[in-house]
């Protein structure tokens, strides 16, 4: 079976996942809110995913990579404070933030160990000292 590239990813397995969860979760959230929290949270959810895909397909230039991954932990973050709002609107409950929470805050210690190694990831293997 051939590599789906960024889908085999942990880290976007989990990001993906976690999003579809804030979906089903959102579904609930009064009609007021469509276009303001539900809106933003959704957004913000899914370009998790959509930020570690281009990272994916930027690898072969490390500091593409990293920017990308950079902007997929930033928005790891932004949907932490809309689930932060949720549950202070009476919209969520706190469990299901704490546990989507813990699920982002995983996705971001793997998006900081990508950032901090982007070489593990490059499609091609970076010229070492040794080879010159």
């Amino acid at each position: 079976m051939a590599s789906s590239g960024y889908k085999d990813l942990i880290v976007y397995q989990k990001a993906f996942s976690a999003a579809m969860i804030i979906f089903k979760e959102t579904k609930t959230f009064p009609k007021e809110e469509m276009y303001s929290l539900t809106d933003q949270i959704r957004r913000s959810s899914r370009s998790v995913c959509a930020n570690i895909a281009e990272a994916y397909r930027k690898r072969i230039y490390p500091k593409h990579f990293v920017s990308k991954l950079s902007d997929a932990d930033a928005e790891c973050a932004e949907t932490c404070v809309h689930l932060d709002f949720a549950v202070e609107c009476g919209y969520l409950q706190a469990k299901k933030q704490k546990e989507l929470i813990e699920e982002y805050n995983q996705v971001g210690r793997i998006l900081g160990s990508m950032m901090n190694t982007p070489e593990k990831f490059s499609r091609y293997k970076l010229p070492t000292a040794a080879a010159d």
